[in-house]
């Protein structure tokens, strides 16, 4: 058997880093490229994932729902009514909500 040494080895490591020096651009875009599709595959595996049924019934549950009674409700249709100022504001904001005051 023939086992090679550490002198041999470096040798033949030298020899052939200087071979694959003339192409180390080309090995940096291919290693870029590889990476780049690596990245996007794995991204688009990722964004195709749908949550649990019982993940979303979790989240689900700790939202708290905003309750009004119907006397607030009333009451502040009632307001609305009796003043023109805020009934325009009213209707400002909801024809254009974006738009400045």
């Amino acid at each position: 058997m023939n086992i090679p040494t550490a002198k041999s080895l470096l040798s033949y490591l030298r020899a052939s880093a200087r071979k694959l020096r003339r192409y180390t651009v080309l090995i940096f875009i291919i290693v870029v490229i590889g990476l780049y599709g690596f990245l996007v595959f794995q991204i688009g595996k990722l964004s195709q994932v749908e949550p649990e049924e019982t993940a979303v019934s979790e989240q689900l549950g700790k939202v708290k729902r905003l309750k009004i009674d119907q006397e607030s409700v009333d009451k502040i249709q009632k307001l609305e009514d009796e003043n023109i100022g805020v009934q325009s504001l009213f209707k400002a904001a909801r024809d254009n909500p974006f738009q400045d005051n």
